[in-house]
């Protein structure tokens, strides 16, 4: 059993970055690829939302290794469980897991759903309870998590706390602004998995740049599954890349991930030149995402001030300007020099810089 799980959210959060627009037969063809890769939780859309993912949904890819998610609110203010239109549509999902979000954050229950804060309590534990009695899995998304805990910790903590007592699987705890500081997240996320007793997971966004970094942080310290997106597609500055994330847990720290990282170069590329409708602006290059770049700091023999490379010197496996070697995730041990006017090519390199 891994060590921390990965959940892609790419067809669901990812679609909504600026450019992508995946079809039904988009996502089916890119769930079978994260399948085949060995994600454990994908994540396919929000049933009843659009025809889009009605379409998927009504007719899903048949996967062999993964799960599927299926994404909703909960219920509404004042209206029953078993008669909510975003209920029916997650229960009557074949999705095996359903992610439902709810609101954490004092100001958006009493600003953006315009009820109380006893009843969003209500809202949150009488979906997870609804869920739970279909047979779901049951993932809870506590949206906005560190903006609410910062205003009203003790609030945010009751909200996760209705999800877990009505039996939540998962309790992740949600970047929605992308603003929260590594250091933070691990304070919070070692509360909550200490006081709450049911596994923690963390959904970053990255608009400070950070979404990596607080997802690798919150690991460290408790969480358990880390959900994003593949090379980052999103909203606004996008999510967690999960390629990176994968090559900083897997790699980086020897975590167990379940999956075969030899194989996450190939989904990577695979994803970046998927050609939606229209062709998305957000699927960036795969071939600078940290940990898989072959531009950056871990391929280059050498650069304008780093020594040259060679096989008697490497004191260990990469170069001397490189934080990992490429071969864990299934590319070629092949340095070659920078192509940029800085990289002093033909030229004695300068000595390396102290500090």
């Amino acid at each position: 059993m891994p060590e921390v799980w990965l959940y892609d959210t790419s067809l669901r959060d990812g679609a909504q970055g600026d450019g992508v627009s995946f079809s039904a037969a988009d996502k089916r063809e890119i769930a079978r690829r994260l399948d085949a890769f060995g994600i454990p939780y994908i994540e396919g859309g929000w049933p009843g939302s659009n025809p889009v993912d009605d379409e998927f949904f009504g007719d899903p890819p048949e996967l062999k290794r993964s799960r599927l998610c299926a994404f909703g609110s909960t219920r509404r203010a004042g209206v029953p469980e078993s008669t909510d239109a975003c209920m029916d549509a997650l229960a009557s999902s074949p999705a095996p897991v359903c992610t439902v979000f709810g609101k954490t954050w004092d100001f958006h229950v009493e600003r953006a759903l315009r009820t109380t804060l006893e009843e969003n309590l209500e809202m949150i534990a009488g979906s997870v309870r609804f869920l739970k009695s279909k047979g779901k899995e049951v993932v809870f998304d506590a949206e906005h998590f560190f903006d609410g805990y910062a205003a009203n910790p003790g609030y945010a903590m009751q909200c996760l706390g209705a999800a877990a007592s009505a039996g939540a699987d998962w309790l992740v705890l949600c970047d929605t602004n992308g603003g929260t500081l590594p250091d933070r997240v691990s304070e919070i996320v070692r509360k909550v998995s200490k006081d709450l007793g049911v596994p923690v997971g963390i959904h970053a966004h990255n608009d400070c740049g950070l979404a990596a970094a607080v997802s690798a942080a919150a690991v460290m310290s408790g969480a358990e599954m880390v959900q994003g997106t593949v090379n980052g597609i999103g909203e606004r500055c996008g999510n967690a890349d999960l390629c990176t994330v994968a090559g900083i847990l897997g790699a980086k720290m020897g975590m167990d991930l379940g999956v075969d990282l030899k194989g996450l170069t190939q989904l990577s590329a695979g994803i970046a030149t998927w050609r939606t409708s229209p062709a998305p602006r957000a699927c960036l290059s795969w071939e600078r995402t940290p940990s898989l770049t072959r531009a950056g700091c871990t391929f280059p023999r050498w650069s304008a001030t780093r020594a040259p490379t060679s096989t008697s010197t490497r004191p260990r496996s990469g170069t001397p300007a490189a934080c990992w070697s490429p071969t864990w995730r299934g590319r070629p041990a092949s340095p070659r020099s920078s192509a940029s006017s800085a990289s002093r090519r033909g030229r004695t390199p300068a000595p390396s810089p102290t500090g």
